[in-house]
């Protein structure tokens, strides 16, 4: 018998939905909502008004994406509850593909094991029940994993679907777009060790992510009348470079100054990018963003010439920061005072149901889940990163390592986009973390199913070797677990 001529098994052949199937999608997708609905009503955070917003005011804001201001526009009068079950069945859908190209997608209770794991020790839950970005960065980066190195694995359905979620991502928050375009570089050297063929693999990647900032731009232009990116860039980078001490040097510097105007103000500047961007004072008195937005952009460009080891120094330690920032529920409080305005102001309808919600009450708090998620959060980085370092020395690359690799990229990619470029929160750390845990459960699942006999890949050698003893059909199923070139 040529076992090497026998088809695959370790990779099952997606099943036809069935009843078993329809029960673990329904149970994953109220686990993923269970913080909405305990809260009986969609999580918000600081930032979701200025979203919201995008869509009446009908000019640009730095740092909100009309993208995601027009997706949120939809569900508008059904309480948002379109977006968030949008934003669960993605969430669901991508774990369930995760799991099918490493060889765990057959049997429906390793997927819903999997999201009541995730629901009990990640933020997961959390970001699918929050009006918010946040939820498809980490998507998105299973999602381009998926274009780039298991395309062939997917129904071309599949792929679309993909495309579109890693466009649509990209275009929500310019700290996803330059992770998944770090994403992209990384998996140039990758495809060209393991053999792939370089142009099929990166350009539907590539074109999804150049689809977004289509989107983006479109967008703008749709709202606003200008065909520009979105603003505020400068003035993000230039809240971290005041935290650090570097907007007071320069200013120390190049003081006195008529060309400047935060020269008189320069020793009464905040100690935090939020306090001096969000809570009003110096940066409200002289304009905001349209009064000052120049001025920012000079003296973020002219540091960065003038103090470059510092500027090196400080990316680095915030880059740092961001990695061990992970706890979840940063900014989802009571104390939302612009995104209560937004909403009693433009969407007056929601106010009844949005007071009668558990969040505006107060009753929502973190620091008993912050108790198991931040540990979780931290192990399963180090997991990860043990993962990739024990495929390198085993001198092989496989489908796991590609994602353990990928997922390490990504951290640290959103670890400097976000701390270095924007200033360290936990925010930024929860939205991403969560994909670490996840490789981490495959890797342990794995690891299972390599220990607990499989009744499927026996009963589908059974049916290729007629009449097989039970003994024989023991030693076919060691034999197929070996590489083909061992067998003799």
């Amino acid at each position: 018998m040529n076992i090497a001529a026998m088809p695959d098994l370790r990779r099952p052949m997606p099943r036809v939905f069935n009843p078993s199937h329809l029960a673990g999608w329904l149970v994953c997708c109220l686990l993923l909502l269970a913080p909405a609905l305990w809260n009986r009503y969609p999580l918000l955070q600081f930032d979701t008004g200025g979203y919201l917003a995008r869509w009446y005011e009908g000019y640009l804001v730095p740092s909100r994406s009309t993208a995601f201001g027009l997706f949120l526009h939809v569900g508008e009068g059904l309480h948002f509850w379109p977006e968030l079950v949008l934003q669960t069945v993605s969430a669901i859908w991508i774990i369930s593909l995760i799991l099918r190209v490493m060889g765990l997608g057959a049997r429906t209770w390793q997927s819903v094991v999997t999201v009541v794991g995730l629901s009990l020790v990640t933020a997961l839950p959390f970001l699918a029940s929050t009006l918010l970005t946040d939820i498809f960065a980490g998507l998105s980066v299973l999602a381009i994993y998926l274009l780039i190195f298991n395309r062939l694995d997917l129904r071309r359905i599949e792929r679309i679907v993909l495309f579109l979620l890693v466009a649509f991502a990209a275009a929500t928050h310019s700290g996803t777009l330059a992770v998944l375009l770090a994403v992209l570089v990384f998996a140039i050297p990758v495809s060209l060790l393991s053999g792939h063929r370089l142009l099929p693999a990166l350009l539907p990647a590539g074109g999804a992510i150049a689809g977004g900032a289509v989107l983006l731009v479109a967008t703008n232009f749709a709202f606003s009348g200008q065909l520009v990116w979105t603003p505020g860039g400068f003035g993000i980078a230039f809240g971290r470079m005041l935290q650090d001490g570097i907007v007071r040097r320069y200013l120390n510097d190049h003081c006195p100054n008529p060309g400047l105007r935060l020269c008189p103000y320069r020793n009464k500047l905040p100690a935090t990018a939020d306090e001096f961007l969000w809570n009003g004072g110096i940066f409200s008195e002289l304009g905001r963003f349209d009064g000052l937005g120049e001025e920012m952009r000079f003296i973020v460009l002219h540091s960065l010439q003038e103090y470059p080891v510092q500027q090196i120094e400080t990316a680095i330690a915030a880059s740092a920061s961001q990695l061990g920032q992970v706890a979840t529920g940063y900014g989802m409080h009571n104390r939302m005072w612009h995104t209560y305005g937004i909403i009693e102001q433009f969407v007056s309808a929601e106010v009844p149901a949005m007071q009668h919600a558990r969040q505006q009450r107060g009753e929502v708090n973190f620091d008993v889940i912050n108790r198991i998620h931040v540990p979780v959060a931290l192990a399963s980085m180090l997991f990860v990163l043990a993962l990739l370092v024990r495929e390198r020395l085993s001198g092989r690359f496989d489908a796991l390592g590609r994602l353990a690799a990928t997922v390490t990229v990504a951290i640290l990619a959103n670890a400097f986009a976000c701390g270095a470029l924007s200033g360290p929160h936990d925010r930024y750390g929860a939205r991403i973390v969560w994909i670490a845990t996840l490789t981490a459960a495959i890797a342990i699942l794995r690891m299972i199913e390599k220990v607990l006999p499989n009744p499927e890949r026996k009963r589908a050698w059974l049916e290729l070797v007629p009449g097989s003893s039970a003994a024989v059909l023991e030693q076919t199923v060691v034999l197929e677990s070996r590489p083909t070139q061992e067998i003799p």
